[in-house]
């Protein structure tokens, strides 16, 4: 089984006040924590809704601004056109990334239960999106997977969602105390 590891980094962290995709955590980019850790996992990473130098990159499909789905809908794609059974999904901001290595039923869609952006999505799922996106308003992440017919799974660690300056810091605050 090959999967895709997808940083879904779309985003315009207008909550965050600047980029939190590049934001310092103990001196390296949030992006590189989150990168570093899904490659553990995967057979290859890609970003998807912005560039970087050390990363391929696809632009959000069908087109930018549409949330996580655009950049979702961009990594099956890519998956699909790449040799990929699967992708797992994740944001740019947050940490820490679960494990999902022990999902081996490729066929059914997965995600981690109150983080909905972590998931596990066969890439026959890549049509599906396509005609979810062109036929429904609604484009969240909520609504997909309820689509999907995605089964929730637990993640064993809590995580932390990075929305402002304040988060960053009680992460790294945790790491002080963690390790």
């Amino acid at each position: 089984m090959k999967r895709l590891g997808a940083i879904l980094a779309g985003g315009k962290s207008s909550r965050f006040g600047s980029d939190k995709a590049e934001a310092l955590l103990q001196d390296r980019p949030l992006i590189e924590h989150v990168a570093g850790a899904l490659r553990h996992q995967v057979d290859d990473v890609i970003l998807c809704g912005r560039e970087r130098p050390d990363l391929t990159h696809v632009a959000d499909r069908p087109f930018a601004d549409m949330g996580p789905l655009g950049g979702l809908n961009a990594a099956l794609h890519y998956a699909c056109n790449n040799g990929f059974d699967v992708v797992l999904s994740v944001g740019c901001d947050v940490l820490p990334i679960p494990d999902m290595t022990r999902i081996l039923d490729i066929e059914t869609a997965h995600y981690i239960e109150g983080h909905h952006v972590f998931g596990l999505w066969p890439v026959s799922l890549a049509a599906k999106l396509d005609e979810h996106l062109e036929q429904q308003s609604n484009h969240s992440m909520r609504h997909w997977i309820e689509t999907a017919g995605a089964r929730p799974i637990l993640s064993p660690v809590p995580h932390f969602n990075i929305n402002y300056p304040a988060d960053l810091a009680q992460y790294a605050d945790s790491l002080v105390v963690d390790g």
